[in-house]
Parts: structure tokens; C-alpha cells; sequence
């Protein structure tokens, strides 16, 4: 839905165009509530203030047992997406999208962050095994686990994983999403896409690049 919305604003704009003036998007839209309705600022600092919501701050275990968090992330652009390592439907699929991306994007500045939603049951050691078992050897990619409810509260109250029907549950409710999130350098969200979907990925992978060109 987010991405019909886009490309029919999109298109809103392109028609407002004469022959002797045409506006294209050269940016990415900013979103700030969970209900991903696409914000075009035009990079100006005055409208970008009103992009207010950021990821907030966090700590986890990566795959190696070693510590991630907003510092890991500074400064850089992030893709994350909610996986666990017993699922045997989305998650291997979204693991292989997002594989295709990260072999076609190699960057230090760029982070792949794949939150467990079942950390009781994926340790760093599980974590670990899972990674190596997809082949992903990306050093800039962790899989992460710690408290299911910072994981679960992050995921809906920062990503807004689920959009705006997960926004008001909590940790006692299941989270499994297909979505995967683009985050600024700014931890501002910058995209949202369906990782089961190959030409999903390929649009992230355009997206990516036209963000690594804003700055």
C-alpha cells in the first residue's frame, strides 16, 4: 500500500508538469508516523525539523557476542528486518533477498541489522551457525538478540515494523513481519519494502544508491 501511495504521488506530480517544466523526485520521501505516509522535505532544514521521529537508542548481542548499538550505526545507512532462525517460511527468503543486496552493495558505510524476534531461543552461538549456514560473510551485517521486550518495543515503536496495526501491541503479541526498513545516516526512515519480494530488493538496492548520493 505504502508503495502505491508513493509512486501515485509520483505520478500527482509528474502530471502537474508542461512541456517547458518538468520536476522530478531526486529524493527520498522521510516517514515519520507508522501509518508510512511518504513526507517529500526538498532538503530543506526548515521542513526537515518536522522530521522528528529517529531510531531510537539501543543495545544488543551480535551473532559473535559482541555488543551493537546506536554507535554501530552512526552515521551510516541501515537496513534492518525481524527474523528468527526456526522459521521456516518468510525469514529464509527475506535472509536471501537481503543477501543479493549486501553482495551487491559492498560499503562500509552501509549496515545490515536482523533483529531475532525469538532471542530466548537464538543466542549469539544460534546466531552464529544461522549466519554461516546462509553463506552471508558481510562483516557489517549482525544478527542480533538481548531482551524480546526492547527487541519487540524497537521494532514497533522505532521501525514501526508492523505500520500502524502494530503499533499499539506489545511484547506479549507475536511480531513477524515481512518488512524491511531503510534508515538514514540520520536514523530517519527512508523506506519500507517486502522482503519476500525479489524486485522489492531491487528497488532497495536503487533506493540505497540515491541515499549514498544525498550526502
Amino acid at each position: 500500500m505504502y508503495r502505491i501511495v508513493f509512486f501515485l504521488i509520483i505520478s500527482f506530480l509528474c502530471f502537474g508538469c508542461n512541456k517547458k517544466e518538468h520536476k522530478t523526485i531526486t529524493s527520498l520521501p522521510y516517514y515519520n508516523e507508522p501509518t508510512f505516509t511518504p513526507v517529500f522535505v526538498n532538503k530543506n532544514p526548515e521542513l526537515l525539523k518536522t522530521i522528528n521521529h529517529t531510531i531510537a537508542d539501543f543495545e544488543f548481542l551480535n551473532q559473535d557476542s559482541v555488543v551493537v548499538n546506536q554507535s554501530s550505526i552512526e552515521n551510516k545507512i541501515h537496513i534492518a528486518n525481524f527474523i528468527f532462525t526456526t522459521c521456516g517460511s518468510i525469514c529464509p527468503t527475506m535472509t536471501s533477498h537481503l543477501k543479493t543486496v549486501s553482495d551487491s552493495l559492498k560499503n562500509d558505510d552501509l549496515v545490515f541489522l536482523s533483529y531475532s524476534v525469538t532471542p530466548w531461543i537464538d543466542k549469539p552461538e544460534v546466531l552464529k551457525a544461522y549466519k554461516e549456514s546462509q553463506g552471508i560473510t558481510n562483516q557489517n551485517w549482525h544478527f542480533l538478540t538481548g531482551s524480546k521486550n526492547d527487541i519487540y518495543n524497537l521494532a514497533r515503536q522505532s521501525y514501526y515494523a508492523e505500520e500502524d496495526i502494530g503499533f499499539s501491541k506489545d511484547s506479549t503479541e507475536f511480531l513477524h513481519t515481512e518488512h524491511v526498513l531503510l534508515v538514514d545516516k540520520t536514523k530517519r526512515i527512508r523506506g519500507i519494502y517486502n522482503g519476500t519480494l525479489g524486485l522489492e530488493m531491487n528497488q532497495l538496492i536503487e533506493d540505497i544508491k540515491m541515499l549514498q548520493d544525498e550526502n
